[in-house]
């Protein structure tokens, strides 16, 4: 037994008490005035327990709440020598008396904070070791130790009231869909491997050596074969699965709302997820959202914000400086242009201050971003003012100070590149502006609907296209007949949620066609037996009466963590992964024996 043990520190608990049949009659957090005199019975752990001149102060915890307790030995010496052992952490039952705390012992922060119960008994369920960490709010703690000790880290206020607004979220989310006559229906989480997307997670078969399930990165093929079978309004609350690089937003298991509508177009399904969003925030943090969210198209929020997911709660919008680059002599500018690229800009609205060092370090930010250069100007009292300021004759800067809106005390940030950079340059850079500005207010919620993405990119490395979103995505009508002769220009009619630089949800109107999903197939270099083996059952479906369909699924974590404040969605689920997708508590992934790999037909290398 190790030293620390609680049984050895405390031999008097060795064997803890038994609850018997005392049953708890309140929680830690709701007494009040209203209950003096009350006999009550409180279960709980001890959050602190303090000594002062022989009366013990313990401040009992349960989810609910604080309750101080006192032990006077004035009062009932049995209980207040039984209460001598208690240290932080040890749970226990107790029954008394509540009564009003001394004048000037009040505290107001509390819903119990203007009474105390006065002990008559106390029974010790179960010592505790000394804990690893504070239990506070206060304490800065690293992620590896909270990880660790998980169980301890949820009993900390914080996460505690996390889970409880992610539980909020769960029954506004079936409450409103319910009443929608949306039905949640389960999808197997044993699936066939397919391709596109990230790396499946797959799970060997022992009744079919050499064959594997895979766990679903979504119930993208269920939930379209659920319309296929009349179910014209589904939804589930459900766990995906991705085996991918993970970020500090990103886990391995993750959950969705997913949402599928059958007989519909793009507006009907961004409306329904828009009431849904309000619903969320209304009834989880008690905030109103706008109605309706605002919508730009993938082409207008590259262009005005180099972002398909971008941030409304400020300007910094990039601006087009072609016209000003074409009237100056400046050849770096002019030569980009030639080729095909773009000189765009942003003006850093009374930012012509900062010092040269803070205008090197913005430099420095787009170069990490790829850019070639970043060229700056100040706008000052006497005019334009910069190293490049002489290749820019009186026309061009009035042309430049017109397309960026300049005026005295702006610095202006210009980058000249092929479209993808200045968009990737300008985008993060407006970011970094935003964070250096305090311009990002946490309680400032700008939803955004972009829609009309590229159905297709190009992937230089596989010398192929492949989806934007997935392969089951329904081009626009308007651009069908471009699928063969121009893939690029193809418009996708898919539709992105995106809050405060963050995409919150997004889905598509899809494919409900067989000759058009061959078709999409054919384009992704997916051949007619791949496609057969692959997702024979869907298309064999969609010949049997599919209805027009499309849906939407929302990153649950994310918006939980949003709401929450939180950075990482770590902080809004229970029990999740590393960014190395380990779970230090129970040291998962782990080994196992010879004999379970016998059975499945597998051996390590």
């Amino acid at each position: 037994m190790s030293s620390d043990s609680p049984s050895e520190q405390h031999p008097d608990v060795l064997s803890p008490d038994l609850l018997g049949d005392w049953q708890r009659s309140h929680d830690c957090g709701s007494l009040t005035d209203a209950d003096l005199g009350a006999q009550v019975t409180l279960m709980g752990w001890v959050a602190t327990r303090r000594d002062h001149g022989g009366v013990i102060f313990v401040d009992l915890r349960d989810r609910y709440g604080l309750t101080q307790v006192v032990f006077n030995p004035q009062h009932n010496v049995v209980a207040h020598d039984r209460a001598d052992v208690l240290r932080s952490e040890f749970v226990i039952a107790i029954r008394g008396s509540v009564e009003s705390r001394p004048q000037g012992m009040t505290n107001p922060r509390l819903t119990t904070g203007m009474i105390e119960v006065n002990c008559d008994e106390i029974r010790i369920l179960n010592p505790a070791r000394p804990i690893p960490f504070q239990l506070d709010d206060s304490q800065d703690l690293g992620e590896e130790i909270r990880l660790r000790y998980r169980y301890l880290d949820l009993r900390r206020e914080r996460m505690q009231r996390n889970l409880a607004l992610r539980h909020k979220a769960y029954q506004s989310t079936r409450g409103h869909l319910d009443g929608q006559s949306f039905l949640e229906v389960e999808t197997p989480f044993l699936i066939r491997s397919t391709p596109e997307g990230a790396r499946d997670f797959l799970v060997p078969s022992r009744v079919h050596p050499g064959q594997f399930f895979a766990l679903p990165q979504s119930p993208q093929t269920y939930k379209q074969l659920l319309m296929i079978s009349g179910y014209d309004r589904y939804f589930q609350i459900v766990k995906c699965f991705r085996d991918e690089d993970l970020r500090a937003d990103r886990q391995p298991e993750f959950t969705q709302i997913d949402i599928e509508m059958s007989f519909v177009d793009e507006n009907q399904i961004m409306r329904m997820a828009e009431d849904l969003t309000r619903k969320i925030f209304a009834d989880v943090i008690g905030t109103d959202l706008p109605n309706p969210f605002p919508r730009l198209t993938w082409a207008q929020a590259m262009d005005r914000y180099g972002s398909d997911k971008p941030d409304l709660r400020f300007g910094l919008e990039l601006r087009d400086a072609a016209q000003a680059a074409r009237a100056s002599d400046y050849k770096i500018f002019q030569g980009v242009l030639e080729n095909g690229g773009q000189v765009k800009g942003i003006n850093a609205k009374g930012c012509s201050k900062f010092p040269r060092s803070q205008v090197d370090s913005l430099v420095a930010f787009a170069q990490e971003y790829g850019a070639k250069g970043l060229s700056w100007i100040k706008h000052t009292d006497a005019g334009l003012e910069s190293s490049i300021v002489k290749f820019f004759p009186p026309t061009s800067q009035a042309l430049l100070i017109e397309a960026l809106e300049s005026e005295p005390g702006d610095l202006l940030l210009l980058v000249a590149d092929q479209p993808a950079m200045v968009a990737r340059v300008l985008g993060a850079l407006r970011l970094e502006l935003a964070k250096r500005l305090d311009l990002l207010s946490p309680g400032d919620w700008k939803p955004l609907w972009v829609n009309e993405f590229p159905l297709l990119e190009f992937d230089e490395e596989d010398n192929r296209y492949v989806a934007m979103h997935h392969p089951f995505t329904s081009p626009l009508e308007s651009d069908i007949e471009a699928l063969q002769s121009d893939p690029a220009s193809v418009r996708a009619r898919a539709y992105d949620l995106v809050l405060n630089g963050a995409e919150v949800a997004g889905g598509s109107i899809r494919i409900h066609q067989s000759l058009v999903q061959s078709r999409m197939f054919e384009l992704l270099s997916i051949g007619p037996e791949e496609a057969r083996a692959k997702f024979g059952f869907l298309l064999d479906a969609l010949e049997y009466g599919a209805p027009p369909h499309g849906g939407i699924a929302f990153g649950f974590d994310r918006l939980i963590a949003m709401m929450a404040g939180e950075d990482s969605i770590r902080d809004v689920i229970a029990f999740p992964k590393t960014n190395r997708a380990v779970g230090l508590m129970e040291n998962a992934p782990g080994t196992v024996d010879e004999h379970q790999l016998r059975e499945l037909g597998i051996r390590l290398r």
